[in-house]
C-alpha cells in the first residue's frame, strides 16, 4: 500500500527515449542441462524505452509520449508490459534463433523485474547445437537508432542495429574469440621467452663459472 501512495504522490518527471543513450543487452549462452536449448536474455537500455515499447504494444495510452518525443515513465509499467501476452509476442518476432537454417522454437520465460533483470527466452532447436544464428531487432521497428550490445561464451561479442540484425555464435567446441585466442597465445609467447631467459642466464653462469677456474700450466 505504502509502494502505491508513494507512487501517486510522487509522480515522476517525463523522460526522453534514448536510442542513442545506453544500448540494450543481450546475453546468449547454451542451457546447461540441455544441448538443444539456446538461452537469450534481453534487458532494455533505459526504463522509459519500455514505456515507449507499451505505448507501441496498445498496452499503455498514446498521450503517455507527449509532442516533444518526451516519455512519461511510471514505476508501474514494467509490470504491466512484463505480464502481457503482446510482449511475448514481441520478444519472439523480434529475436530468433536459427540452427543450420532450422527454427527453433521459443518460449518466453514470465519476467519478475523486466526493468532491472529483463526477459529471458528459451529456444528449442531440433537437435543438440553447435553454431546458431542469432536474429535481434528490438525495438529498433521504432526507431533504427536502437541497438543492442550481445555477449556470448569464449568473450564473443556483437552489436546488433537496424542495418546488421543477424549475427552467428558458436555455442560448444572451440573457442572462436579473437581475444580469446590471443589470450592463450600470450601465455604461449610469454612462457617461450621466459625459458628462453633463463637458458641465455644459466649459460652465462656457466662460462663465467668456467673462466674463474685456475688454469693449469704444463
Amino acid at each position: 500500500m505504502f509502494t502505491v501512495a508513494a507512487s501517486v504522490i510522487a509522480v515522476p518527471a517525463p523522460a526522453v527515449a534514448h536510442p542513442f543513450g545506453d544500448p540494450q543487452t543481450v546475453a546468449i549462452a547454451l542451457d546447461e542441462q540441455r544441448p538443444d536449448v539456446v538461452r537469450v536474455r534481453w534487458r532494455v537500455g533505459g526504463p522509459d524505452d519500455l514505456t515507449l515499447l507499451g505505448v507501441s504494444l496498445g498496452l499503455l495510452p498514446a498521450d503517455r509520449v507527449l509532442l516533444d518525443g518526451a516519455v512519461d515513465y511510471r514505476s508501474t509499467d514494467p509490470a504491466l508490459i512484463g505480464s502481457s501476452t503482446q510482449l511475448v509476442a514481441y520478444l519472439l518476432q523480434q529475436i530468433t534463433v536459427a540452427d543450420g537454417g532450422r527454427q527453433c522454437v521459443g518460449t518466453v520465460e514470465p519476467p519478475m523485474a523486466l526493468a532491472r533483470t529483463g526477459a529471458t527466452v528459451d529456444y528449442t532447436c531440433p537437435g543438440p547445437v553447435g553454431t546458431v544464428t542469432v536474429g535481434v531487432r528490438m525495438l529498433t521497428d521504432l526507431n533504427p537508432a536502437y541497438r543492442s550490445l550481445a555477449t556470448g561464451p569464449d568473450g564473443q561479442r556483437a552489436l546488433y542495429d537496424s542495418s546488421t540484425d543477424s549475427h552467428d555464435w558458436v555455442l560448444t567446441g572451440a573457442a572462436p574469440s579473437v581475444d580469446t585466442r590471443h589470450g592463450r597465445g600470450a601465455v604461449v609467447q610469454v612462457a617461450a621467452v621466459t625459458g628462453g631467459v633463463l637458458l641465455a642466464v644459466l649459460a652465462a653462469l656457466l662460462v663465467a663459472r668456467r673462466m674463474r677456474r685456475p688454469r693449469t700450466v704444463a
